[in-house]
């Protein structure tokens, strides 16, 4: 589940704040992901059930201001609602320093670990269920896109036809789910992969920075079930956008076009665009890429049955 908590550009608007984006995934591992932490990121939380201290991992793109800002308070509050278990922050060069030296100088102090991984492009992060890729997009400093890949999922035991081959309630059905052959009493042998379903592909997640449209955007964003992507212009400001290192909605509609995505989200608006403009600026995006859906702080994208709704 995305839930979307600023996706406005540069500074606070009425309608939008600025980045910040929580990933659950309560029923996969029972943790939830920030990816950005701008100003008053902690307030919009304040609107809604997310509860800070089950947050493990916060990805950051680039250091923009309005993407970080609202760190040192997020960090500090997580202490106050009662977070004791590990943090893991992942960002460009440059963010442990800033991070550390702000809560030095501020005399804050934090109930649980702080650890930082510095971001290079590659394998960034993998665990028994996600592996996550960044790659260094074309910004006007340093910014990285991450690609959230579920490992493969378990094939469903199918319960009937393993007790139709003889197979009791109790631990041996345990063990053919987990993908291992049994022997009954009599001596039969029952094969796993007669009685349990294929393996079912997990979904992928390409979630960008602030990047201009390029090679690197396209080629992190193959094949993935959803892509979040900046729109900071529009298709009448091409060459403004990529003078300040951004994308329009109509390149990123391309990007998804071209790596063959299944959804985009339009995110990081910029606040030129009011609420008159946005079924506009949504169409341009839609004569390229049908998929296409906008944005909106507090709005919740849930990923189910291979859809996005």
């Amino acid at each position: 589940q995305l839930h979307f908590l600023g996706t406005g550009a540069g500074m606070p608007s009425k309608e939008r704040n600025t980045s910040a984006l929580m990933v659950k995934l309560l029923d996969e591992v029972s943790e939830m992901w920030l990816f950005d932490c701008g100003e008053a990121t902690q307030h919009q939380i304040l609107h809604t059930s997310l509860k800070p201290r089950k947050v493990t991992k916060i990805f950051i793109t680039h250091l923009h201001g309005d993407h970080i800002l609202g760190l040192p308070g997020f960090l500090s509050s997580r202490s106050f609602q009662g977070g004791d278990e590990p943090l893991t922050i992942f960002g460009p060069a440059g963010l442990q320093q800033w991070i550390e030296q702000t809560l030095a100088l501020s005399k804050t102090h934090l109930t649980y670990p702080l650890r930082f991984v510095e971001v290079q492009e590659g394998l960034i992060y993998e665990d028994a269920h996600f592996t996550i890729h960044a790659r260094e997009l074309r910004h006007v400093v340093p910014c990285y896109g991450y690609r959230i890949e579920q490992k493969d999922l378990p094939g469903e035991l199918l319960i009937d036809k393993a007790q139709a081959l003889g197979v009791p309630k109790g631990p041996l059905l345990g063990q053919l789910k987990n993908g291992h052959d049994i022997v009954l009493e009599n001596g039969k042998v029952i094969q796993a992969k007669d009685v349990v379903a294929p393996a079912k592909k997990g979904f992928t997640l390409t979630i960008l920075g602030d990047t201009k449209y390029c090679e690197e955007a396209i080629q992190l964003s193959m094949g993935a079930d959803i892509l979040v992507h900046e729109a900071t212009f529009d298709g009448t400001t091409t060459e403004l956008a990529a003078s300040y290192g951004h994308a329009t909605n109509v390149e990123a509609a391309k990007v998804a076009q071209q790596a063959g995505v299944q959804y985009l989200l339009l995110n990081h608006l910029s606040a030129r665009f009011l609420p008159h403009d946005l079924p506009q600026f949504l169409a341009e995006a839609q004569e390229i890429f049908p998929q296409t859906l906008l944005t909106a702080d507090q709005a919740v994208f849930t990923w189910q049955n291979n859809q996005l709704i």
